[in-house]
């Protein structure tokens, strides 16, 4: 099948290539003879009914320094001209991502948007989670320092996150004295309108933090990320290095309770955060990553199993 193919991402310059899923994604595409559109968040348009973004083709290579090659602008109907839009930003999930995936709705019926935009929209990672709140380490939400302080008096060491953060930055590490807990609840409170989450710090973070990947509500594979010297973040972005690892009982009843609601709300590439085997911390809607690594490790090709649902799905 011969595809074309517009991903939605940040610019081409800034890609570490050696772990980008988007970039390998890209690269699958080009190996099977697909037409490769880029364009940013900032060059989508709505004009007269039509969705449209000012895009350029793109050849991509494994090469640093020298791994695309933009021909020249074109503008871009993604309802007519594109089988296919990837929406591939990094978060911040703001009212800009939010724009987007309102105006990338628009295509439903013309164009197979992945992930669905509107899906996407209502299922941010650290707030679609708790619909699976069986598989939670003890989790609070809130803005309040009065309610951390009382869940930190229960569970003894806690981590703060940004309810909307990304790569494991702003995530915060309090001991069992409570220490900086006053100036960090002020800070994400300065920082953030929002809520902000905490949750029972789990020892178990020590010996990884599994991303699994799941294709269409079906488990892909995973891979073990362990936390760098002195850090309790296991992001491969924040310094943590990825070892090769099967899933548990408990993971792939976490897996199996998620992927059909996934599949049913067009989430087809999904990456889940799973600690010791059994506490669920994320789902990754907006931008998943870790492919690369796990396919290193176990000897696959997700970006092409990827572009084989899509294939299948553009034939009904």
């Amino acid at each position: 099948m011969s595809l074309s193919v517009a991903f939605q991402m940040d610019p081409m310059e800034g890609l570490s290539i050696a772990g980008d899923s988007s970039f390998a994604l890209m690269l699958s595409a080009q190996a099977r003879g697909y037409k490769v559109y880029h364009y940013t968040p900032e060059e989508l348009n709505y004009a007269d009914g039509k969705v449209w973004a000012e895009a350029r083709p793109v050849t991509v290579q494994r090469v640093a320094g020298d791994h695309f090659h933009f021909g020249d602008p074109v503008r871009l109907d993604l309802g007519a001209d594109v089988d296919v839009v990837w929406m591939r930003q990094d978060p911040p999930f703001d009212l800009g991502y939010i724009t987007a995936t309102h105006l990338l709705e628009r295509l439903k019926g013309q164009t197979l948007v992945v992930n669905d935009p509107a899906s996407v929209r209502n299922a941010p990672e650290k707030v679609f989670v708790l619909d699976f709140a069986q598989f939670m380490p003890p989790t609070l939400v809130t803005r309040s320092l009065a309610e951390v302080r009382r869940f930190q008096a229960q569970h003894g060491e806690i981590v703060i996150k940004p309810l909307h953060g990304n790569a494991g930055s702003a995530v915060m590490h309090i001991g069992t004295d409570g220490k900086n807990l006053a100036a960090l609840t002020e800070l994400f409170g300065q920082v953030w309108r929002e809520p902000f989450m905490a949750q029972a710090f789990i020892r178990d973070v020590a010996e990884g933090d599994k991303r699994i990947i799941l294709i269409d509500g079906e488990v892909a594979g995973a891979i073990n990320r362990i936390p760098g010297a002195g850090e309790i973040r296991s992001n491969l972005a924040a310094g943590g290095r990825a070892e090769a690892t099967a899933l548990t009982p408990g993971e792939q009843a976490i897996c199996d309770a998620i992927g059909p609601e996934l599949k049913k709300r067009g989430l087809l590439f999904v990456g889940i955060d799973v600690i010791g085997g059994k506490w669920l911390t994320e789902i990754n809607v907006t931008s998943p990553t870790g492919i690369v690594a796990m396919d290193a490790f176990n000897g696959t090709d997700t970006p092409a199993l990827i572009w084989d649902v899509i294939e299948r799905k553009l034939r009904k």
